[in-house]
């Protein structure tokens, strides 16, 4: 790992508020994710299982979780299984963790190796009242590929047809929406090379400029802070392929006179940030632009404003759509009439914003957490408005990320520029 070491004590606690939800006399079983081919004999770079990491801090394949409360032997409560060191291996791939490492890095003391498993886990789910197994839930899952929690959670009902099931994922996304303060540590550690990356581009982008060389000069900042990369795939979007929200080519110039669009953000420690900036290809805002800009921004601040316990996305959303039809109406979007006779299924504002305005943020990109529940203290939101105008030719979008506390809104994006004005002045220096 390219980071520096995490405090043990984000698992350790994970760990404890996981078991509190689990019934008496139950197991649960957590895998790591596949090891996935790309062509011939090459595999695509190992992405450890969200939730596994989110309770071990452990990135190694071939890994396991074992939490038995309630085992007679105290020993054997909490279990971390890792593929046994192979000598022959580690000439190949490189070094696999040792149990010692393993302990410092998750907290957990008894390690178990995977070839000598089976033995072990046999006895103790005849213990076992309920057993919980974990699956995606995600609500933005996509991918109907049989991955190998889906496949365990097939072999351990045949093996053992009369024990009880519980969905780990049910107690998982209460969980892991909110972040505890020593997880948000982490986040500010990514939001800070986020930020370093940025400041970067305010000083590199000019005219004739390609947007690769643009998220060259993000991924360079990015590995020399000990970022593992990028958190996701980076938007550099000039002109009006600004309007294509997950346009990834980056392949094109960015012209004089143009905005540029960069949605991008650090990954460290396995949790994410993620920015969007937009800002003048030739450093100067023009006077369309910028009033495009700054109806952005106040929709920004208003979000902002209202993100807070006690309200629903749902409802987050709406009160954003009523501000944003304003904001449409001053800068000549939208008018009365349009207003007046729009359909309440599909509102008039949607021509000029056709996404979303905030998602939970954490290990994922798109992390855990309800759309329909009430929003409670310790998530992290991102709020990113847009405006998109195809007769222009012009997207802009601001994108922050806010961890919502009793006391209010803790922007962990707050020392990095937002304004039209901070913006030229960096640029122009």
């Amino acid at each position: 790992m390219k980071y520096l070491p995490l405090d043990p004590k984000i698992f350790i606690e994970n760990r404890k508020r996981f078991v509190k939800g689990m019934e008496a006399s139950s197991i649960a079983i957590f895998n790591s994710n596949d090891e996935l081919p790309t062509n011939g004999d090459a595999l695509f770079r190992f992405k450890q299982n969200s939730d596994l990491y989110w309770l071990t801090g452990i990135e190694q394949e071939d890994t396991m979780l074992i939490l038995f409360p309630a085992n007679p032997d105290p020993k054997y409560r909490e279990i971390l299984v890792l593929v046994r060191p192979n000598e022959l291996k580690e000439k190949w791939d490189g070094r696999r963790h040792r149990r010692e490492e393993a302990t410092a890095i998750s907290g957990i003391k008894t390690i178990v190796w995977l070839d000598s498993l089976d033995a072990l886990l046999q006895p103790m789910i005849h213990l076992a009242e309920t057993i919980y197994l974990n699956t995606n839930e995600n609500d933005r899952k996509a991918n109907l590929v049989p991955v190998r929690d889906y496949r365990y959670a097939e072999e351990m009902r045949k093996r053992y047809p009369l024990h009880q099931y519980r969905r780990s994922a049910r107690i998982l996304k209460a969980l892991r929406a909110i972040k505890t303060p020593q997880e948000i540590v982490v986040m500010q550690q990514a939001v800070d090379i986020t930020e370093k990356a940025f400041r970067r581009l305010l000083k590199f982008i000019r005219p004739g400029v390609m947007e690769y060389e643009i998220e060259a000069e993000i991924y360079h900042e990015f590995l020399r802070n000990r970022a593992t990369g990028p958190a996701y795939g980076s938007i550099i979007a000039s002109g009006d392929r600004a309007r294509t929200l997950h346009y990834v080519s980056n392949s094109e110039e960015c012209k004089d006179g143009e905005l540029i669009l960069m949605d991008f953000g650090a990954e460290y420690g396995g949790y994410c940030a993620d920015l969007t900036r937009t800002i003048p290809v030739n450093g100067k805002f023009t006077k369309r632009q910028k009033e495009v800009y700054n109806a952005c921004l106040a929709l920004h601040n208003y979000a902002k404003s209202i993100l807070k316990p006690g309200i629903t996305i749902l409802n987050y959303t709406e009160k954003v759509g009523d501000e944003a039809t304003k904001q449409f109406l001053k800068i000549g979007l939208l008018t009365k009439d349009a207003v007046k006779n729009e359909d309440p299924e599909n509102r008039a504002y949607r021509k000029y914003l056709y996404h979303g305005i905030s998602h939970h943020l954490g290990i994922d990109v798109h992390d855990l957490g309800t759309r329909t529940e009430p929003i409670r203290a310790g998530m992290v939101f991102t709020i990113e408005p847009g405006i998109y105008i195809e007769e222009e030719q012009m997207g802009v979008r601001i994108e922050n990320n806010v961890w919502i506390t009793r006391t209010g809104n803790k922007d962990l994006f707050e020392n990095i520029p937002i304004t039209a004005e901070e913006i030229e002045k960096l640029m122009k220096k």
